[in-house]
């Protein structure tokens, strides 16, 4: 037991430094002077550290502390995609200026911060229903606190106000179903939970209603429709960094752990072995809810995003939109669909983080988050215009851009697996999406700014981080062969 504790410890060591990185930087808070920066500093510090602690990960396949938390390649994709997301969102901090005003209370943004990354971390990993659910909140918790950061603001209380009381519905369904699913199967692990429904259970009924609730709790995670009613709120008065972590990250490590569940829970031991299809366990047919989400998700959150004069809220329901693109790759039971997903939420990562990146500059250049007030900005900056046409295309899902290869893999696994109805709708959507992008791309280069509009100025580091959020937008559309590799090998999971 010591040397499998000893093990599992040895095997941790990310989480333990993303713990140590929390308590430098409450100290760094303290102690230092400019905390804007310098804790930021810190943070940079040890999300660096992690990442190289969870690199050594890579081609490991273990359980550790008693079945409680895989590390296998699926867990380090996605622990390397949270990392990319964790510093930039920490570079986005170091230049807001919405967080210059709160520089008081900066220390404990940072440290909540880190309190996310760690909880998403252990979301992607968690092979144990409890532990679930714990780190679920955990990251919930720290989320609810961080939208409403800019207190003073009356937007910003709100947010997280609807956001603690959507989440705390969403966190009463996913507990709820877990209790009736450990009552069902006897079983508290999802290893557990898949042989006890491979060898029949009585209850159909109840086990039914059990994954019903769980895939609600999951679908207020990932903003799916009709349980993403809380994120254009939510999105719209957290300050630009905490809604662009939430819109990116925060889905990222839900599809994860939903992901890891029903792949693991609800299929037949052996079955993805043999070959690149799943074998559900009989009775629940759980892909066909999931189908319908994803079709009403894609279609409604394209159709409510025409009407947006706020470009926070425009990209709010473009997020829940790409969600149900996401989604769609579960629906199929494959590990083609699977190995889909996580290349357009590598990809996703990239683009709709710089889309909210350039709207944060231009809020604190300008001081609006109006569509009207982006009139003439491909005049005033070129390259924050040409930058932000580009992220709205790979959005739209156009080449020559990443977008473009994102969308070729979720239809092309969708057409293979037989779901052209599903193909037609997202295609149809991608339609309709183009007129509220390119609405904006009109607005910043066909329109000529008014007499009185000086040019808008960038600074050399916020010129820089928009660089480095092009480069795998452009370089992953024309030489993606890389990403892709790498999400085939890293659909393993231990236990399958």
């Amino acid at each position: 037991m010591a040397e499998h504790i000893v093990e599992s410890i040895y095997r941790f060591l990310p989480e333990i430094a993303l713990t140590v990185t929390l308590v430098a930087a409450i100290v760094a808070d303290l102690i230092l002077k400019e905390r804007n920066r310098n804790v930021a500093w810190v943070v940079l510090g040890g999300l660096a550290v992690t990442a190289v602690l969870v690199l050594r990960q890579i081609g490991w396949s273990e359980s550790i502390f008693s079945d409680m938390i895989a590390v296998d390649p699926f867990a380090v994709f996605f622990k390397v995609v949270l990392l990319v997301a964790g510093l930039f969102i920490v570079l986005f901090s170091m230049k807001s200026r919405e967080l210059e005003h709160n520089a008081t209370r900066i220390g404990e943004y940072y440290m909540l911060l880190t309190g996310v990354i760690f909880g998403m971390f252990l979301m992607v990993g968690a092979t144990n229903l409890l532990l679930m659910y714990l780190a679920f909140e955990l990251t919930s918790i720290s989320s609810y606190v961080l939208a409403g950061f800019t207190k003073s603001l009356r937007k910003s209380a709100e947010a997280s106000m609807k956001y603690i009381i959507f989440g705390a519905i969403s966190s009463g369904f996913l507990i709820y179903g877990i209790s009736l699913l450990v009552g069902i199967t006897g079983a508290t692990d999802i290893y557990g939970v898949r042989d006890a429904l491979q060898g029949g259970v009585e209850q159909q009924m109840a086990l039914h209603i059990a994954t019903i609730m769980i895939i609600v709790g999951f679908s207020y995670k990932i903003t799916v429709v009709p349980f993403h009613f809380w994120a254009p709120d939510v999105y719209h008065g957290a300050p630009v960094t905490i809604t662009t972590f939430l819109a990116t990250a925060s889905k990222i490590a839900g599809f994860a752990m939903m992901i890891r569940f029903f792949k693991i829970s609800y299929v037949e031991s052996g079955s993805v072995v043999a070959s690149g299809s799943w074998e559900l366990v009989e009775g629940v047919q759980w892909n066909v809810i999931l189908a319908i989400l994803a079709a009403l998700t894609i279609m409604a959150a394209n159709l409510m995003a025409l009407w947006q004069e706020n470009i926070k809220r425009l990209l709010a329901f473009s997020s829940i939109a790409h969600a149900g693109f996401i989604l769609m790759g579960l629906v199929l039971l494959s590990d083609e669909g699977i190995s889909a997903m996580m290349i357009y939420m590598a990809i996703y990562l990239f683009m709709n983080m710089g889309a909210f990146y350039v709207v944060m500059l231009v809020s604190n250049k300008l001081d609006t988050e109006w569509i009207s007030d982006y009139e003439g900005l491909g005049h005033r900056s070129p390259f924050l215009g040409v930058a932000m046409a580009i992220f709205l295309v790979a959005l739209a899902g156009f080449p020559p851009t990443a977008g473009f290869i994102a969308k070729v893999y979720i239809f092309g696994a969708t057409i293979n697996a037989g779901w052209i109805w599903l193909v037609a709708v997202a295609g149809l959507a991608t339609v309709i999406s183009l007129y509220y992008y390119v609405r904006v791309v009109r607005n910043m280069f066909l329109v000529d700014p008014a007499e009185s509009d000086g040019p808008v100025i960038l600074d050399s580091g916020s010129m820089t981080i928009l660089v480095l959020l092009l480069i795998p937008v452009l370089l992953l559309g024309v030489y993606f062969s890389p990403i892709v590799e790498w999400a085939k090998h890293s659909v393993t999971m231990f236990g399958m």
